[in-house]
């Protein structure tokens, strides 16, 4: 019996033996492949890296290089002496102040350190266009708008040469740019490495940025703008806490006890903000700090299903303006997105609707209650205007609206032009051959196209372009 009994252990042990062989190799093939797929991972990760570094290296020379041509244009812009050719460069040097932000977004810097090159490029580009806008009407640029054109030059070949040097050490290796880990780090305070870092220097050019011209012209980053207190706010106290949530207690109709003070803003228009909770969800309200007018309202509540119509929600909205102190308001467009209808308002003196006069209305269509409200461009804008007698008469401005279009309606209206300033039109709403609706603003003192509008309507309202 034993000797029957030996080999069946042997055999056992020999089976145990080739499986754990086996184990072994499935173990070691195993880690092969985990090897494998960590080494492919690194060299994925590093050729992503690579890639990173590659596209902000000729993100930095594309920079660098449009400031360079940015600033050649505006200085052959100086030298322009017929509308055609000032118009001609204002349309590179936008052009280049365009390419020079696109490009400056793609650095892996901070908005802060990036703030005063953005906000020249903005400038430069903007200036351009409205000296574009003005060289139609006007022929070419005052002696002001020259010196202002040499002033960015000046501007623009200093930042040039900043950036074209730090340029320079990049290619060198004498800096680098950061990765993502690193510029975090930095930006959080934390110490760096022993190599000097693209990001310091070029905050260092930040520190040195040159100095910029004051600039007068109409456009939104004009000086004379940003500066700018709004009009409805002239003469008004401050206001307490206290009182601001008073204010957005009686705006709603809801109980003071409702609101918290969230936040507490400063700027142009320094508000107080409170939030509620209200019908199942936050609502958000700011309130001036000087005169305590409601400026902007916001719900986080989900409108369920409609039970009232568009018109009658812009019903709700005219009264709901009337009875919080916004007379004479007559909307235009609206738009419905899930369930909640924003229509826009402006303010009517006379027969003339004046649209920067703007405060945005949002009601419920299940509830028909007020969820959303903001009023910056009345408060910024309105006041009693002087308006001039139309100098063109309507007969006069419809000869310069297209043929190819039909005029369905007419009105006088009060547009602004991009910057403080502001234009009486003749507008007219007029359809295409294809029944698409277009506005076009012909101004009522020299008959000169001011504005072109594009609105695409459907059931959930009117989009203007």
């Amino acid at each position: 019996m034993a000797a029957v009994f030996f080999p069946a252990v042997f055999l056992a042990v020999d089976a145990f033996f080739e499986a754990a062989a086996l184990a072994a190799g499935f173990l070691a093939a195993a880690f092969a492949v985990a090897a494998g797929l960590a080494v492919q991972g690194q060299m994925e990760a590093a050729a992503y890296r690579r890639y990173l570094t590659n596209s902000r290296l000729h993100a930095f020379a594309e920079l660098s290089a449009n400031l360079s041509q940015l600033g050649t244009d505006l200085q052959k812009g100086v030298y322009a002496t017929t509308p055609s050719m000032l118009g001609a460069l204002c349309t590179q040097i936008f052009g280049r102040a365009m390419s020079a932000q696109m490009a400056l977004g793609e650095l892996p810097y901070g908005n802060i350190e990036l703030e005063q090159t953005a906000a020249f490029l903005a400038k430069a580009g903007d200036y351009a266009a409205a000296l574009s806008r003005s060289a139609a009407v006007n022929g070419v640029c005052s002696d002001e708008e020259r010196e202002g054109l040499r002033s960015l030059a000046d501007a623009a070949a200093t930042l040039s040469g900043q950036v074209s040097a730090l340029q320079a050490d990049l290619l060198s290796g004498a800096a680098t740019l950061e990765d993502v880990d690193t510029a975090e780090a930095r930006l959080s305070g934390e110490e760096g490495g022993g190599q000097e870092l693209a990001g310091s220097v070029y905050q260092t050019v930040e520190e040195d940025f040159p100095e910029l011209p004051t600039l007068i012209y109409d456009g939104p980053f004009s000086d004379h703008i940003t500066g700018r207190a709004p009009r409805m706010l002239e003469g008004l106290n401050q206001v307490t806490q206290e009182d601001a949530r008073l204010a957005a207690a009686r705006f709603f109709d809801l109980e003071p006890e409702l609101f918290s003070l969230v936040s507490a803003g400063e700027g142009t228009l320094p508000t107080y903000g409170f939030s509620a909770a209200v019908d199942g969800g936050e609502l958000y309200v700011e309130v001036t700090k000087q005169g305590g007018l409601v400026l902007e309202a916001i719900s986080s509540r989900s409108a369920g299903a409609a039970t009232l119509s568009q018109e009658e929600a812009a019903a709700l909205a005219r009264d709901f303006l009337a009875s919080r102190g916004y007379p004479s308001m007559r909307e235009s467009y609206f738009i419905d997105q899930g369930g909640v209808v924003t229509i826009n308002f402006a303010s009517a003196q006379g027969d003339v609707l004046c649209y920067p006069d703007l405060v945005k209305v949002s009601v419920a269509l299940d509830t028909g209650r007020v969820v959303g409200f903001e009023s910056e461009g009345y408060l910024m804008n309105h006041m009693v205007r002087d308006l001039p007698t139309p100098a063109v008469t309507e007969a006069e401005a419809q000869a310069v609206v297209s043929p190819a279009l039909t005029v369905l309606s007419h009105q006088l209206a009060l547009i602004p032009t991009g910057g403080e300033y502001e234009v009486l039109c003749h507008e007219f709403k007029c359809q295409d051959e294809d029944g698409r609706h277009v506005i076009v603003y012909v101004n009522a003192q020299n008959g000169q196209e001011e504005k072109i509008l594009l609105l695409l309507e459907d059931e959930n309202g009117t989009l203007v372009l």
